[in-house]
């Protein structure tokens, strides 16, 4: 395998939507690497990615038309062998742990990313993992629990509830669209957050994502606020 540690400086393909943050990663990196490309949607990061073949890339998870985990997963299909550092707001272990399931790869907390970007950047290439400290575990078990919690097959009807619960509707609005009784949703509910040992709604759209129900660029309403 080859040591992508050891080319100096390295290029550097970053795909965030928020123009801002990305013109300042654009500034953090080009003072040690090479950035040869910019996009800011999912769909344009594959794209880029096969035409520039960077030596690494960070990329946003939660981006339009195809979200960083997706278009991460594409990537690795067709260029296995380039390494990933992603960047997300959400200070989630539960993220962390489906991450890190493609491999080895980085787990940037955006605001953390001016101090630990590059550590990041370096243990990727050097075919290691990196988690920001805050959402770190030193519990392996616990750790290989996170990951088993998104390993598990949803029925069809519970695919239809967590979908829908994540893109914001209510469990009336849900009820109405699955033509079945709030009751009955409640019990797909609370079956789900169970079975996948999920606290809050932000861990039902976490799952989501994961599953591939829902594309974070493509969510339209916020979810529901927890009760």
């Amino acid at each position: 395998m080859r040591q992508w540690c050891e080319k100096s400086p390295l290029s550097v393909l970053i795909a965030d939507d928020h123009t801002i943050f990305l013109e300042a990663l654009r500034s953090l990196l080009e003072k040690t690497h090479v950035v040869i490309g910019t996009v800011t949607d999912g769909r344009s990061l594959v794209t880029e990615a096969v035409r520039l073949k960077p030596d690494v890339i960070i990329v946003d998870i939660g981006m339009p038309l195809l979200n960083g985990l997706d278009a991460a997963c594409r990537i690795r299909e067709l260029l296995p062998k380039i390494p990933l550092v992603f960047l997300t707001m959400q200070d989630d272990a539960n993220l962390a742990a489906a991450v890190l399931e493609m491999g080895n790869v980085g787990f940037v907390l955006k605001q953390a990313a001016a101090k630990e970007l590059l550590t990041a950047i370096d243990a990727a290439c050097r075919g290691k993992s990196f988690v920001s400290p805050k959402v770190r575990t030193d519990d392996w078990v616990e750790q290989r629990s996170r990951v088993a919690q998104f390993s598990k097959v949803l029925t069809p009807r519970q695919c239809d509830v967590v979908q829908l619960s994540a893109e914001g509707y209510s469990m009336k609005e849900i009820a109405a669209r699955l033509n079945l009784s709030i009751k009955t949703i409640e019990f797909h509910k609370k079956h789900i957050m169970n079975a996948f040992n999920l606290k809050t709604n932000a861990d039902l759209f976490l799952l989501a994502i994961k599953e591939r129900l829902i594309s974070v660029g493509g969510v339209n309403r916020a979810p529901e606020a927890d009760h």
